[in-house]
């Protein structure tokens, strides 16, 4: 009998391996998905799911992608399309974390809400989510809110944290414990037409700096609310950082901040 390698290499069409065919293979072999995933992107084969990412990932980009995990706390409005996007990427491993459920004033911009979910479980939808987009990768799920007593467990073998938070007392929070355990953290917020994000890397204070003037409330989410595109636009360069950052990449947002403008249609950049 083949074996797996023998059997992904001889149903590939040139490097690409099909979906029914990594199906086929977990039958024959008894395999999960991660694992004949995996298999393929070792010997050099591209999931063919993964074919429109080739020109800016390379294949052994793909496979540093899915051996990362990724650690994203909050999954309503900007933590929804982090997962889909990071999901859909092909980052083989994360963690969902939100004690929520999801309530009506959610459907107008979560993407994992919807009239069926309303009263459900945020990290349930996403495991749902996530396993009908991208079977291959592994969510793991913690319906519990982050604090920094819990931190270091949730946060146990990730890469990355993306900060998908809306409080500002627990984002300062979350930054300081992955400068404690030596993480790099990406942070995105949002408000109304407006959103700004950037990335701290070990040993920075940069979370602290852009909130440095705050006194007390949640943030400009609070006041202004959110419509539906700016979480996905904020989400989206979130996961771009990210993608980055799990790939080598230097062209980060380090020391400074991006302010999104959605109104104006204007971006502006400043030094932290």
């Amino acid at each position: 009998m083949a074996t797996l390698v023998e059997y992904l290499t001889a149903g590939a069409d040139g490097d690409l391996v099909s979906w029914k065919v990594q199906q086929s293979a977990m039958e024959t072999f008894g395999f999960s998905c991660a694992v004949v995933e995996e298999a393929i992107l070792s010997i050099g084969l591209l999931p063919a799911r993964y074919q429109r990412n080739r020109q800016t990932v390379s294949t052994a980009g793909q496979l540093r992608l899915f051996r990362s995990r990724v650690a994203v706390v909050g999954c309503g409005g900007l933590g929804g399309y982090v997962i889909e996007q990071l999901a859909r990427l092909g980052v083989g491993n994360l963690v969902a974390i939100d004690p929520d459920i999801f309530e009506e004033h959610n459907l107008n911009r979560q993407l994992l809400s919807s009239l069926d979910e309303l009263g459900k479980s945020k990290v349930d939808a996403a495991v749902a989510r996530v396993g009908a987009i991208n079977p291959a990768v592994t969510i793991t799920p913690h319906a519990v809110a982050f604090c920094s007593v819990n931190g270091a467990e949730l946060f146990d073998g990730v890469q990355l944290v993306v900060d998908a938070l809306d409080s500002i007392p627990v984002r300062l929070e979350l930054a300081d414990v992955c400068n404690r355990l030596n993480l790099p953290l990406v942070h995105g917020a949002i408000g109304g037409w407006y959103g700004h994000l950037t990335t701290q890397f070990p040993g920075d204070k940069c979370i602290e700096s852009v909130y440095r003037n705050w006194a007390s409330g949640k943030g400009m989410e609070q006041h202004l609310g959110n419509p539906s595109f700016t979480p996905a636009v904020v989400a989206s360069m979130q996961v771009a950082e990210a993608c980055k950052l799990l790939l080598g990449e230097t062209s980060l947002l380090r020391g400074r901040i991006l302010s999104v403008d959605l109104l104006s249609m204007e971006f502006h950049e400043m030094g932290l």
